[in-house]
């Protein structure tokens, strides 16, 4: 914040305040005995406005607030750049809930960090710990109950864009990702996009909705242009992140014209790296979290 902006929200707020005080005090009058109650001469239906001084309750309730609102601006930041003699912070008080936090519940993370993530699929209460962690930290891009929503993935599913296995689970919540899909626009022409299109529905697993005279075409521009990244098979590759186009998971919408709109302005998908803000001991409860739930419906489906 820049002095003339902290000097500007200081003015207004010192104003402000004394300005209360000032209509306090001109209305602080006292009703004088044994003397008839003037009106204001405003009369409507009837009934006429009387010239009545404020409460004197309600005067010194307004008072205390006035004194209230000093006192707070003092211990407290709301007058610029001045951060009160108590130099609170919301961040600093974030980082002492968190380090509180840490100093209760950290030996709990830590009775199950020697312990690999296939070991703790038999421990409900660390299952438990990670779902309640997931939730903390998870739920906004893959949702509450983590099956995610367009552009952001299923975790409840077996089909994973970098792997499956604990270590990559563990290494894509640790490090991130980063996901990039090219636009094709600049380089395809629309009856290209719209072959390659047709070609990728014909081979999918799930009936979709394709033109096909442009089948042959679209094989070609495919296998020029899209192999290198989704491999030959179409079934992509998790070294990259590159989705399988053929099973029945589309992270950005199978309908055709959401799959044109892929190729065409591509994709750019980043997963924030969580080893700072986790810590490795609560990654690795999370892990066996996410990693229990395909675990979990695959059993459902056996």
């Amino acid at each position: 914040m820049s002095n003339f902006w902290s000097i500007y929200i200081i003015a207004i707020t010192v104003i402000n305040i004394a300005g209360c005080v000032a209509l306090l005090y001109f209305t602080r009058k006292k009703k004088p005995s044994g003397q008839e109650t003037k009106t204001t001469g405003h009369i409507y239906d009837g009934i006429e406005e009387y010239d009545n001084p404020l409460p004197r309750w309600w005067l010194w309730l307004f008072y205390i607030t006035i004194i209230f609102s000093v006192v707070y601006l003092i211990l407290y930041p709301g007058l610029g750049k001045f951060q009160g003699v108590l130099g609170w912070s919301q961040s600093n008080q974030y980082a002492q809930e968190v380090k509180a936090a840490d100093e209760k519940y950290l030996p709990l993370y830590e009775k199950y960090a020697d312990m690999s993530i296939k070991a703790l699929q038999n421990q409900p209460e660390a299952i438990k710990m990670g779902q309640a962690i997931f939730a903390n930290t998870c739920f906004g891009c893959h949702g509450a109950d983590a099956r995610g929503s367009l552009g952001f993935p299923n975790l409840t599913d077996d089909d994973w864009l970098y792997g499956g296995s604990p270590e990559q689970i563990k290494a894509s919540i640790m490090k991130g990702r980063n996901g990039v899909m090219i636009a094709w626009s600049s380089i395809l022409s629309a009856q290209e996009i719209d072959s390659v299109s047709s070609y990728i529905s014909s081979k999918n697993e799930q009936p979709r909705a394709f033109v096909k005279e442009l089948v042959a075409e679209g094989e070609a521009v495919y296998n020029k242009n899209c192999a290198a990244c989704h491999g030959q098979s179409l079934k992509g590759n998790q070294a990259l992140g590159a989705p399988n186009l053929v099973d029945s998971v589309w992270l950005h919408g199978a309908s055709p014209g959401l799959v044109k709109d892929v190729i065409r302005n591509g994709r750019m998908n980043h997963m924030p790296a969580h080893e700072d803000i986790l810590g490795p001991e609560k990654v690795h409860l999370v892990t066996a979290y996410v990693y229990s739930l395909s675990q979990n419906k695959d059993k459902a489906d056996n």
